[in-house]
């Protein structure tokens, strides 16, 4: 970030965000932000509660499973649309449409197919997440140059080998984006499943803040779950930059 020709640390900008939420909380100026500083009181006074811990191991666990399927079945969509291109003509629209729709509306078709359990939640957390992974993955196999075939061809590899040992690490760099985007989008299902579905878990202590008005807790409850999205994200980006280079040198 650059102010006045001179470059400031992105922390910055951080920190004068923090300081006008507290300015805002303590003017009394819109009522549903309280100031900065209470807020993180309440924070830290939840991460000590066992009610939190309980539906935190709840939420990971779901959280946890929906996402590996997530990345297993985006992965092998993703390679499947471009490397078929039958499956892209059959799939392509539905994927694109699945991406772009509001699927927080096909909850309730999914507590009608599998009921008010785990299993809802766990779809939902899928459901945000496949499509952007199979997107992203496409997208990185579909871009691959076709040289890379030819030269594996020419070294006598497998079909095996060729993806495994060329296609996969050329498109990893999309991949890992996309996995970075649906571990982004997955946190919001979860937390959208366990409100709509049964009211449980994190879902149930949102619930509770909000109906009581409890503002300094929700927005408490916000800024972990924020912070748990940001730190998978830089995660995956800190992978996705490590493999950049590697996998630019076979295109």
């Amino acid at each position: 970030m650059v102010f006045f020709g001179v470059r400031v640390p992105a922390v910055f900008s951080l920190l004068i965000w923090c300081a006008l939420w507290e300015v805002v909380g303590r003017m009394d100026a819109v009522f549903i932000f309280p100031p900065l500083s209470a807020v993180l009181v309440k924070l830290v006074m939840i991460l000590g509660q066992n009610n939190f811990h309980e539906a935190a191991i709840i939420s990971l666990k779901a959280f946890s499973i929906g996402m590996f399927w997530a990345v297993l079945v985006g992965v092998f969509l993703g390679f499947l649309m471009g490397r078929v291109d039958a499956a892209n003509k059959l799939l392509g629209m539905w994927v694109n449409i699945f991406a772009s729709a509001p699927l927080s509306s096909l909850v309730p078709i999914l507590m009608l197919l599998f009921g008010f359990g785990e299993t809802t939640i766990i779809v939902t957390v899928f459901l945000f997440a496949v499509w952007i992974i199979t997107l992203d993955t496409y997208a990185g196999v579909s871009h691959i140059s076709p040289s890379l075939n030819e030269m594996a061809r020419s070294f006598g590899a497998s079909k095996w080998d060729m993806y495994t040992k060329v296609l996969f690490w050329a498109a990893l760099p999309e991949i890992l984006a996309g996995i970075r985007m649906g571990f982004i989008r997955a946190v919001k299902g979860v937390v959208i499943g366990q409100l709509l579905v049964s009211v449980v878990a994190l879902g149930a202590m949102f619930s509770r803040y909000s109906r009581s008005f409890l503002l300094e807790e929700f927005w408490a409850l916000a800024l972990i779950l924020f912070v748990f999205a940001l730190g998978i994200s830089s995660m995956i980006g800190w992978v996705e930059r490590r493999v950049e280079y590697y996998a630019g040198a076979r295109m």
